[in-house]
């Protein structure tokens, strides 16, 4: 046992529910609502020190778990007694270590549970993978504060026993964690706004006002917040609606842009897997750069467009559609064999997302730099302690250009307590979010 490594001593769950301020839609369901889940977790090294940890994270549970026969309650409450076995495995694991060793001795084992009481419907792992997410979070939280460091600068030797060998195969064999990670964050980085596909785009377009002081038109956050970054909701089942929706979009944000004397656009494109195939993209896209070249131009990446499960189809590979823009693999990355098979049906980028994980997506992050992938980390709505995980991951991971983050958006009651503590995180200015404070013991939330 080396002396920084530690055991977990205890934990505790609980739960936050919030009201978004106006819905977003997640692959054709509209959702009005988010509940957080919060763990706390206490660890202890060899000489008895302590430290304590917090992670948050969403149940994104429309996303997670896009059922056709289960409604949102009961998807939500399997994946909260699923969060209450996984309490009981962190509890029960006496492993002492590094959190990327603890981790990845249990996450197949989380995996593998079954919790009680369940629906017919088996548990999709991408589910079990968002409420694992508030307990790795809180493991690496707590290891970065007993040691008085930022998590980010706790991946070197010193501390992190195995090269990449060890969890990702041969081919890393000698490679270190903390060669694909920063111990500083960036100072600054750009943010992408998200455009709903509810959203209205100016505000003759708004039927009812909400009338809260916030922005109630994409016209009107680009104003206040000077955004340069776009991330385009599509329905992926209208091709002339996806079409009609970026040119109107990229006319308005043109004209922003022209306003203000600004020096670029970047979009990125989410059809929320809904393209039945790659030659709706391929059509799509065709059509977007006959109409607007320069709005063409501007799109950076597109998220996966098609079907998460890869497996089921084959036929969905995106060599074609990759060789006009990067197309990001997001839903489908479970772990290390996804992603390989993922590179081979076409897919050239990778989105990173906190809600499956520090320790996994650090791992598949130093995976897709090796491998030359595009990088790109999404939000879930993130929130408070959640947004400043996620923003981390995007400021201490070499190559992510921007980050996604829409819950000042959609749900900035539950970050109103967070904002005077992070001065630019919760609050955007010329487009970019402040970066530089994100590197606090920890996670850097509390």
């Amino acid at each position: 046992m080396r002396s920084t490594d530690v055991t977990i001593r205890d934990l505790s769950v609980g739960y936050d529910h919030y009201r978004y301020r106006t819905p977003i839609k997640f692959g054709g369901v509209a959702l009005d609502r988010v509940t957080l889940l919060n763990v706390r977790m206490v660890v202890e090294d060899a000489q008895g020190k302590r430290g304590d940890g917090f992670g948050s994270m969403p149940l994104g549970n429309v996303w997670a778990w896009p059922s056709r026969s289960l409604d949102y309650t009961t998807t939500l409450t399997a994946m909260q007694s699923f969060a209450a076995g996984t309490a009981a495995l962190y509890l029960a694991c006496k492993q002492s270590g590094h959190p990327i060793d603890i981790t990845h001795t249990l996450e197949p084992v989380v995996l593998a549970h079954v919790p009680g009481g369940a629906p017919v419907e088996p548990m999709p792992a991408l589910a079990k993978l968002v409420v694992a997410s508030a307990f790795d979070a809180a493991l690496h939280d707590a290891y970065g504060k007993l040691h008085s460091r930022n998590c980010f600068s706790s991946y070197g030797p010193e501390f992190l026993e195995h090269d990449l060998g060890h969890y990702l195969g041969a081919e890393f064999a000698g490679d270190r964690l903390d060669r694909y990670v920063t111990a500083e964050p960036k100072a600054t980085m750009p943010l992408y706004h998200l455009v709903g596909a509810l959203d209205p785009i100016t505000r003759p377009e708004v039927a009812a006002a909400i009338g809260d002081g916030l922005p109630e038109s994409l016209d009107e956050w680009i104003a206040r917040d000077g955004l340069t970054h776009l991330k385009i909701k599509l329905n992926g089942d209208d091709l002339d609606w996806d079409v009609h929706r970026v040119v109107h979009i990229d006319k308005v944000a043109s004209e922003a842009l022209r306003l203000r004397a600004g020096s670029g656009l970047w979009y990125s494109l989410d059809f929320n897997e809904r393209c039945q195939n790659v030659a709706y993209l391929l059509e799509f896209l065709r059509r977007v750069k006959d109409r607007t070249p320069t709005g063409y131009d501007r799109i950076q990446y597109v998220e996966q467009p098609t079907a998460r499960d890869l497996k089921a189809n084959p036929a969905n590979r995106m060599h074609e559609a990759a060789k006009l823009k990067p197309v990001v693999i997001d839903e489908s990355l479970l772990d290390l064999e996804s992603l390989l098979l993922a590179r081979e049906m076409g897919y050239t980028g990778v989105a990173f997302k906190a809600c499956k994980g520090q320790t996994q997506t650090l791992l598949l992050a130093a995976a897709a730099q090796k491998f030359g992938l595009f990088r790109c980390v999404q939000d879930l709505t993130c929130v408070g302690a959640s947004l400043i995980h996620s923003a981390s991951i995007a400021a201490h991971v070499p190559g992510v250009a921007a980050i996604e983050s829409n819950g000042r958006q959609y749900c900035p009651a539950a970050n109103a307590s967070w904002d005077a503590r992070f001065p630019g995180v919760f609050t955007i200015r010329n487009g970019t979010m402040n970066t530089a404070v994100l590197n606090g013991p920890g996670l850097g939330a509390v």
